[in-house]
């Protein structure tokens, strides 16, 4: 059972990453495990398999929704812009209680209250920079564009995982996120078709983009780890403003035109629905690293 809440809990991080405005770092704080999978990654030289075992099912869940749920959220996204908004922000404000907790007793500081608001303006400030994300999706693959996409995936693997902050909202900053997403998904056409000229030229586009992902993840989970042992509660606060700043960004690339009494009700269940599965997956994790002291 547990593998499988793992799994799923994989598969929502997964499909959080994909989605411009919501962040697949909240989503693993909402789900509990955000902790875990940062000492996992960081701990991964001194005691790889443990690391392996215990990654292995939040990777595979993400690969499953980033590579197979990603045309479905496309797709309600696209015609049930609101509801679908509902959802993500109920599966991030469900996780804010766990959260809370880590910062509950502590003392707040003028550098505790100016993390927090600077952090709200940076996630909301991301949301109405990305509006001119050039339209095209197709890319040569030369030296240039492979090192270009390399270090494309490192900024946006480093972005992925700050809670609050939507890799996929960086990539449309860059530009890429329309080049990234169509290349998932007509790779993945082309293995179920198997075009050999189709899979070399998604292999160049994807291959050095995934290693600057690997990179990038590598480097800022060694940062977050040493924030969170040396200033834990300027840390906690900086991401609490970051994720109460995601709704914003999140309602606000939804482009949602219009409101009826029926659309905002179904929003309302969709919200429940988010907060309740987010709330009950993430209930039973320690999210609190094991270093942390909230008093200081």
């Amino acid at each position: 059972m547990n593998i499988i809440k793992e799994f799923l809990k994989g598969i929502l991080i997964g499909v959080a990453n994909i989605i411009p405005g919501v962040s697949g770092g909240t989503m693993a704080v909402s789900m509990g495990v955000y902790d875990k999978i940062i000492k996992s990654i960081t701990g991964m030289s001194k005691n790889f398999k443990k690391s392996i075992l215990t990654l292995l099912p939040y990777v595979i869940g993400a690969a499953t929704g980033i590579g197979i749920l990603s045309f479905v959220v496309r797709y309600v996204l696209s015609n049930y812009p609101m509801q679908t908004s509902g959802l993500f922000i109920g599966l991030i404000m469900g996780g804010l209680p766990i959260l809370v907790k880590q910062v509950k007793g502590a003392r707040f500081t003028a550098a505790n209250i100016i993390a927090f608001a600077v952090f709200f303006c940076i996630v909301t400030g991301m949301a109405f920079l990305s509006g001119n994300e050039s339209s095209t999706t197709d890319i040569a693959v030369n030296l240039g564009t492979v090192v270009q996409l390399f270090f494309i995936g490192v900024i946006a693997s480093a972005t992925m995982i700050i809670p609050g902050v939507s890799g996929s909202l960086v990539m449309m900053i860059c530009g890429f996120y329309g080049i990234i997403i169509s290349n998932i998904s007509n790779f993945i056409s082309s293995l179920l078709h198997f075009d050999k000229f189709a899979l070399i030229h998604g292999f160049g586009v994807l291959f050095p983009f995934g290693l600057g992902v690997l990179v990038g993840i590598g480097l800022v989970a060694k940062l977050i780890e040493i924030l969170f042992a040396k200033v834990p509660v300027l840390t906690y606060c900086a991401i609490l403003g970051l994720i109460v700043g995601s709704p914003i960004a999140i309602i606000y690339k939804a482009g949602i035109s219009s409101i009826s009494i029926l659309g905002a009700s179904v929003t309302v269940v969709t919200f429940c629905a988010g907060f309740a599965i987010s709330f009950f997956l993430g209930r039973d994790e320690n999210t609190e690293p094991e270093n942390v002291k909230l008093e200081s």
